[in-house]
């Protein structure tokens, strides 16, 4: 492991922020366990506190702890998808603050394809409450400097990975209802998607 993401990790565990690169755009991360840390989240990018975060994970099995059920046809996602730009919305397990969902029963949950955030993740050892590296409502990171020039000093660490190679924000699908719904289009296809389980709700 490189020194830059053991610091990284060191930042996380402390309950600070570290912009960090996925495949879709540059993630703002935070410990998701830690309410002070994702408090600065807020903080920072200047985000309403009724806007959930998304929280990534390094796999299907650290997502399968943070959530009270895995249904059927998200499992099946998770699995031909992750690591990828999908995100699921769950109902959430005790683990994750209110202040990463909003107060809402469930949570949203990725396995990023990119070899720095999952480094980042693994060596924290914590789920990472990650939105966009960028103040609130401003156009959404995909490289470093952007990161740099946005926010700059108000966070602990940039981690640099290059240019995102998405460079549009994941596909949400919730599945806390009866049938799965798409909340946001984004880097995986509708079309794919109801290829593996089905119609979807728009």
């Amino acid at each position: 492991m490189n020194s830059e993401i053991q610091k990284a990790a060191q930042i996380i565990q402390d309950g600070g922020l570290v912009a960090f690169p996925t495949e879709t755009v540059y993630g703002l991360g935070a410990d998701a366990t830690n309410p002070l840390a994702v408090a600065r989240v807020f903080e920072v990018k200047n985000r309403p506190q009724f806007d959930p975060l998304i929280v990534h994970v390094a796999d299907l099995r650290q997502a399968e702890i943070l959530v009270t059920q895995f249904p059927q046809a998200a499992l099946k996602l998770a699995q031909k998808f992750w690591p990828g730009p999908l995100t699921l919305v769950l109902p959430k397990g005790s683990v994750i603050p209110d202040l990463v969902t909003s107060s809402l029963l469930s949570v949203a949950l990725r396995v990023p394809n990119h070899p720095l955030a999952l480094e980042l993740i693994l060596a924290s050892g914590r789920p990472l409450a990650a939105p966009s590296a960028n103040p609130f409502g401003g156009i959404s990171p995909t490289t470093a400097q952007h990161v740099r020039k946005s926010l700059g000093d108000k966070i602990d660490l940039i981690l640099d990975g290059g240019p995102c190679s998405v460079g549009v924000e994941s596909t949400v699908v919730s599945f806390t209802g009866e049938a799965p719904v798409l909340l946001r289009p984004g880097g995986l296809s509708l079309e794919d998607i109801e290829a593996v389980i089905g119609p979807v709700t728009i």
